[in-house]
């Protein structure tokens, strides 16, 4: 059986190595993410993952937010090899940081108190699907993408950098850009380590 999602599924990795030689312009980009996370599901219905999507110079300036607060806390011997990580993800042509809006979670747990605890799970699922859905979007797009997770550390610099919402809370950052390097060998644990099938 031939699979069109299998093959993009196949084809998405994680790309370290971004450039701005992106043949999509920013309008085009920016429906690309919107529809592919308001196209993702969402426990009863909640559409509580929410996206700051930053390009150029925007998008650098969050690279250089979380440079300036990592370089408080990592030790500076350590830090060289900090900034240039941070210089690839700033190379790209752009930044989708993920949000989950807190006031959502917090008023299904009101409203549906039995399942009050688990409000807060399925919303970090919902992020999860959202961030994978347009991570998959962009991939099909010719696009290069990696997840990072630099949060808590930045999150009160980009909320007042662009004006975030308080109820919002980031959950993963998502740089792209043009494919800018290649890809190693992926290995896979043996299925019947991950699998049971029955009958």
């Amino acid at each position: 059986m031939n699979s069109t999602l299998i093959a993009s599924l196949k084809k998405r990795r994680t790309q370290y190595a971004l450039g701005k030689n992106v043949a999509l312009d920013k309008n085009s980009l920016t429906t690309l993410i919107k529809d592919a996370i308001k196209h993702t599901p969402s426990s009863f219905n909640s559409q509580s993952s929410r996206a700051v999507i930053l390009f150029g110079e925007q998008s650098e300036q969050f690279w250089e937010l979380t440079k300036q607060e990592l370089r408080k806390i990592v030790p500076a011997e350590a830090f060289a090899n900090t900034a240039a990580k941070l210089d690839s993800f700033a190379a790209g042509i752009g930044t989708v940081l993920f949000y989950e809006d807190q006031s959502v979670v917090q008023g299904l747990q009101e409203q549906f108190a039995l399942y009050a605890d688990n409000f807060p799970v399925w919303s970090e699922q919902g992020s999860g699907m959202a961030q994978f859905a347009v991570w998959l979007a962009l991939t099909e797009a010719g696009v290069g993408a990696s997840l990072q997770h630099y949060n808590p550390v930045t999150d009160d610099a980009a909320r007042r950098e662009w004006n975030v919402p308080a109820t919002w809370k980031l959950r993963a950052q998502m740089p792209f850009g043009s494919h800018e390097g290649g890809f190693g060998e992926k290995a896979f644990m043996d299925d019947a380590q991950r699998f049971i099938t029955v009958g």
